[in-house]
């Protein structure tokens, strides 16, 4: 980093209680940090540490007797050196926080600073006076304008009915006329579909009146023809009535979700009264058995009424698997009977200058224990409702418990663990230790640590692994959701770890073992032995399956035949670079295999190359149609991936591809509005393309007619989306994209990318709301206009302008 100081002569000393007086000010464009000091008292020569989070910061060389020093993880701190001069009221001092590069991102603004003073280190004085100065758009109003134009404008009488496309639809003449509601019948069995169902139609007349209708709504569990899957459904509405058929009450749950879409769009409830239904018939099943999203709440905690919140949205789009990130380095979010250091220490944040007490801060949590995105866990009671509120909605609910690398929490809390029982002289201080204490491995780790390690050369690794396994197991028991597979992590082990540590060097000598390779097979051999005590099979990500091999000179992952016949399944989330077709590969050679692609379905990828627009850059940026054009068994269609450099899937292959899933990795989402604009809408181009058949453009091989058909497809679902499946999700945060504007002749022109959202619009500089005009065709005002997508409940989405002159 470079450092630009105006300080004056050093003056008293600034007290703790005027730390917060300190004024920060990132500029996005320039990537640098001013910061001033607004008190009268001089922030002094020596004594003080500015702690602060950044994410791909650049340390460098000091100037001006400033220094930033990587602690660990993303965290950092300014420090002043010997002939630092102290720095007066109204003086700044100014430092360069980011190497330059092609996208400067907001994810970027350090964050979370905070004053220690050496004379009391335990004493943190938060900064809140923090602004972001913002870069311009890089991408112009006149370009989105154009991409929008793949799309077409469809009147709402020819949305599809139904979402995501079913297998089979045939539209009949005619609708069913619904003055009240209908009567709702189903067997005993089928006690939470009633209540679904009865909350579906809730809205639209009031209670009670079902007691009068003369139409009934039959739910039923029987054979769908044809249909081996048990989430299979018929729907048919006609004159008498509707009657919803599933294999399995999961089948009458997905019925009755595409009959909420039959249902006219009134989010908030108003307005009850007749209904009328087309009469149609569906026969659906979806093509993927798995069809899964992850959340990761261990970088920034999300509560549970955020995660049943989200457990609802994935019921109604037919998303079927919960897998919860519930570990990590950051945090440990899960209560463990037995183990109160886990959650008492590795789910806690904030500055501590001892050892042992709580976890450092992380992704701007501040240094307050109390912050709750980065301190946080679910007690034994609120995981077992999360279980449960899963479960009546079919979801099957899949914890990740990350090993050996990612567990940087676990350690700290282990260790922690250890340290106090043998200070007191207390038997078994070592029983669930989880480093060796004399490791001097060295390595760096993907988000920049070097403890973040369980070490395999440790006896009581295995009995911590084995213990918290019981009771996650027990748990899912206890709500009646048992557990049929743990998610085991495995991921992104950094190069150097093990290596200097006596106890796993001697693992490796006494086992015969080849190095680092053979003592990974070693541990999950262990760990699969553990989980097999408790009934369980292994999942984990890619790397639980892989290994590293030369090819062409370069260093890629390959099979592991070591785990080949081990029924283990893998998620493959690595689809860059060499490992582009490495899903493929791992499922050739017989992995039961999750796509996960990260330029795809990472769904804290930014959506676009805007400075302001939020989320990471590291997998490009993923737009809706980055998501709706995968083709899981081509992914080289639509996709500019030269195919004749990748291994094609075989038909063994398909077989062994379970399922999609996407995920929201949350170090840049700290709040339920941010993690609702990344998911949506781009979580339901993901539910499309897990549930609805292949489509048609992806099997056509004119490409003038793929495209053609590709054009038709995407119009529709772009347009349903805007018009029908979005304003029916009531208050969700769903992202509204700055719309597309052109100015030709004298007039100008207006897009968006989910057609059929209102526009509104202005000329005399202010902001579009609700109260604006409508954008009903090309705005012939002159000056400055600007535009913006208004949400059903009045929201506003991004703004964009350009001149008429």
């Amino acid at each position: 980093m470079i450092f630009k100081s105006t300080i004056g002569l050093a003056l008293l000393c600034m007290t703790a209680s005027q730390a917060a007086q300190l004024q920060v000010r990132w500029d996005q464009q320039s990537n640098k940090v001013t910061m001033t000091n607004l008190e009268p008292a001089p922030l002094p020569a020596t004594g003080w540490s500015i702690y602060f989070n950044c994410m791909e910061c650049a340390t460098g060389a000091s100037q001006d007797k400033v220094a930033v020093e990587h602690v660990a993880g993303s965290l950092y701190r300014l420090r002043p050196q010997t002939g630092f001069a102290g720095l007066a009221k109204g003086q700044a001092l100014e430092f360069g926080s980011h190497k330059s590069a092609a996208m400067t991102k907001i994810y970027k603004a350090p964050q979370g600073f905070y004053l220690v003073y050496d004379n009391m280190p335990e004493q943190a004085q938060a900064i809140g006076d923090l602004k972001i100065l913002p870069q311009p758009d890089l991408i112009s109003p006149q370009e989105l304008y154009q991409r929008n134009e793949q799309a077409d404008v469809l009147p709402a009488t020819a949305l599809p009915p139904i979402f995501p496309t079913p297998l089979k639809l045939q539209q009949g003449q005619g609708t069913l006329h619904l003055a009240i509601a209908p009567a709702i019948i189903a067997a005993p069995a089928l006690k939470a579909e009633r209540t679904l169902a009865e909350s579906l139609l809730r809205p639209y007349w009031p209670k009670g009146a079902a007691r009068l209708a003369r139409s009934s709504l039959r739910l039923a569990i029987g054979q769908v023809e044809g249909q081996a899957s048990p989430e299979a459904y018929t729907l048919e509405v006609d004159a008498k009535g509707i009657a919803i058929t599933g294999n399995s009450a999961a089948g009458v749950a997905n019925g009755l979700q595409s009959l909420r879409d039959l249902l006219p769009v009134r989010p908030d409830g108003r307005a009850s009264g007749p209904v009328d239904l087309p009469i149609l018939s569906v026969t659906d099943a979806p093509r993927f058995a798995y069809r899964g999203f992850m959340l990761d709440v261990s970088r920034n905690f999300q509560d549970k009424e955020s995660v049943l919140r989200l457990l609802d949205l994935m019921a109604r789009f037919k998303l079927n698997a919960f897998h919860f990130h519930l570990t990590d380095d950051e945090g440990w979010r899960l209560e463990i009977a037995g183990l109160p250091e886990l959650t008492g220490i590795g789910a806690v944040r904030g500055h501590s200058n001892i050892s042992g007490v709580r976890l450092q801060p992380a992704y701007g949590s501040g240094p307050s224990p109390n912050d709750k995105h980065g301190s946080g866990f679910y007690t034994r009671a609120d995981y077992l409702e999360i279980l449960r509120y899963a479960a009546a909605r079919h979801i099957e609910v899949i914890p990740e418990i990350e090993m050996p690398g990612h567990a940087r929490a676990a350690v700290q809390a282990m260790e922690a663990r250890y340290r106090r029982l043998k200070a007191a002289g207390k038997p078994g201080a070592g029983q669930f230790l989880l480093n060796d204490l004399e490791d001097r491995s060295e390595y760096r780790s993907a988000q920049e640590y070097n403890d973040n390690v369980i070490n395999p050369g440790l006896e009581s690794s295995y009995t911590f692994i084995e213990h918290v396994v019981k009771q996650v197991a027990a748990l899912h028991r206890e709500a009646g959701a048992p557990l049929r597979t743990l998610h085991v992590g495995g991921d992104e082990l950094p190069l150097g770890a093990w290596e200097k540590s006596p106890r796993s060097q001697s693992l490796i000598a006494s086992r015969n073992l080849q190095g680092t390779a053979g003592l990974w097979n070693y541990f999950y051999d262990r760990v699969e032995a553990i989980l097999r005590r408790q009934g369980l099979a292994a999942s984990g990500w890619e790397e639980l399956g892989t290994r590293a091999e030369m090819a062409e000179g370069k260093r890629r992952q390959a099979p592991n035949p070591h785990f080949m016949q081990r029924g283990f399944k893998v998620y493959v989330w690595n689809n860059t670079g060499n490992a582009a077709d490495l899903g493929y590969r791992l499922a050739n050679a017989g992995y039961d295999t999750v796509l996960a692609p990260a330029t795809r379905f990472y769904l804290d990828m930014t959506y676009n190359k805007n400075p302001g627009e939020p989320g990471a850059t590291w997998a490009g940026a993923t737009d809706i149609d980055a998501i709706y054009d995968y083709v899981p068994f081509d992914h080289t269609k639509r996709s500019g991936i030269p195919a004749a450099v990748q291994e094609r899937l075989t038909e063994d292959g398909k077989r062994h591809i379970l399922g999609l899933e996407g995920a929201l990795w949350t170090e840049t989402v700290r709040t339920r509005p941010e993690m609702e604009y990344l998911l949506l809408p781009r979580l339901l181009a993901l539910a499309e393309r897990a549930w609805a058949p292949e489509p048609a453009w992806a099997i056509e091989a004119d490409p003038v007619k793929a495209e053609a058909l590709h054009r038709s497809a995407w119009s529709g679902f772009v347009n349903v989306l805007g018009q029908r499946v979005l304003p029916g999700l009531g208050q969700v945060n769903y992202r509204l994209a700055p719309p597309g504007l052109k100015q030709e002749g004298g007039k100008v022109y207006a897009n968006h990318d989910l057609p059929g959202v209102p526009l509104h619009y202005t000329s005399d500089g202010s902001d579009p709301s609700a109260a604006s005009p409508l954008v009903q065709g090309p705005i012939a005002e002159r000056g400055l206009i600007k535009v913006a997508a208004i949400g059903h409940n009045g929201r506003q989405g991004w703004v964009s302008r350009i001149e008429n002159n």
